[in-house]
């Protein structure tokens, strides 16, 4: 039986994790701070947090492993600054404070092409974490990189539509790698 921490857990991804945990006879408990409330549920603790500003003695830093989907895009951020703060920042002081508290797992959602020397921003900082992460000293680290993320989002990305009805479209000519 396993106890979870869920960082991210109302973004598109999260929210499936999430589901799929509570779900889950292998999980003891799953606690999801977030911003705003979650639906509440027997085997949820769900405080509301500043994450600028995380309780470093808070007793649910202590899990089996962190599962971490926080994210945001650029554009959504409003700069690379607060992207970057988002994207790198949170999650770090997440993987630092459960690691001081003895949590022996980290699973991250990242991104294909994550690289700290990569010239696009996103995927650079993405890279970046990835490289900072290594350093936290996680027994097990696991790094997932998705390429682009489909599914019923909060907000329109027409961009992004487009890019997977494309990819859709051309999947049966693409090498399976």
């Amino acid at each position: 039986m396993a106890t979870l921490l869920l960082f991210g857990a109302t973004g598109l991804v999260g929210r499936e994790v999430l589901r799929l945990a509570l779900a889950d006879p292998q999980v003891k408990h799953l606690t999801a701070p977030t911003r705003r409330p979650l639906a509440p549920h027997s085997h949820l603790t769900n405080p509301q947090v500043d994450f600028d500003a995380l309780p470093p003695d808070a007793l649910w830093w202590k899990a089996d492993a962190v599962i971490c989907t926080l994210g945001s895009t650029i554009k959504q951020a409003g700069s690379n600054e607060v992207f970057h703060r988002i994207d790198h920042g949170y999650p770090l002081a997440v993987a630092r404070l459960a690691r001081a508290h003895g949590t022996r797992g980290f699973a991250l959602t990242s991104s294909t092409g994550a690289a700290p020397r990569a010239k696009s921003f996103y995927l650079r900082t993405k890279g970046e974490l990835e490289r900072d992460l290594d350093s936290c000293g996680f027994p097990s680290l696991t790094f997932v990189r998705p390429s682009l993320i489909g599914g019923q989002r909060d907000e329109s990305r027409p961009a992004e539509r487009l890019t997977m009805f494309l990819m859709t479209a051309v999947r049966p000519i693409l090498p399976r790698r």
